[in-house]
């Protein structure tokens, strides 16, 4: 049993969640994971991944763009993945599981086209680990700006430490094993 007694926040489980999911990528350069919430219910998680029944780019051990030679400022012109909150937004979709108002927490944030589904899709909160470093900062600043003056709450969020130990050793260790003597 992990020695740890910290007990992971809301943001900080769902943020989790999506870091695990992020494990299932099949993206060589960035794998992100998303998790759409709400009212602290899981209603669907997202990896960036290919279309399906498309070959992914971690089978073929390569990157389908960079071996296109395709330049870093078109590369969402020719990525094969679609973005893990896309993917979660459509998994939602195919199950008819409806999302308004729900909050989507994220390891990356979005690129601008996602943003602009995020609004679409009716997500009120977006939460996010990592900032995306950008070759376009005016044009992904405005379409932020955008979201935010459209509704879209935005919040960055950093795991504290405590919640990376205990995550860790639950992990590390067989997480239902007996800790208290039977009676």
């Amino acid at each position: 049993m992990p020695e740890s007694k910290h007990r992971p926040s809301w943001d900080e489980y769902f943020m989790v969640l999506a870091k695990v999911a992020a494990t299932r990528s099949t993206c060589l350069s960035r794998p992100t994971g998303a998790v759409i919430v709400l009212n602290k219910q899981v209603l669907a998680t997202g990896y960036n991944g290919s279309m399906p029944g498309m070959p992914n780019c971690s089978d073929e051990g390569k990157c389908f763009r960079r071996n296109l030679n395709v330049p870093d400022h078109e590369k969402n012109d020719y990525a094969r993945n679609v973005h893990a909150e896309a993917n979660a937004i459509a998994r939602a979709a195919r199950k008819g599981i409806p999302i308004k108002d729900a909050t989507l927490y994220v390891t990356l944030f979005p690129c601008y086209t996602c943003l602009k589904l995020l609004v679409a899709a009716g997500i009120k909160e977006l939460i996010y680990e990592l900032d995306y470093e950008t070759l376009n900062k005016e044009r992904d600043n405005h379409w932020r700006e955008e979201a935010e003056k459209a509704g879209l709450i935005i919040r960055k969020l950093e795991l504290a430490d405590a919640t990376k130990k205990i995550v860790t050793e639950y992990v590390n260790s067989i997480t239902s094993a007996r800790n208290l003597e039977s009676e």
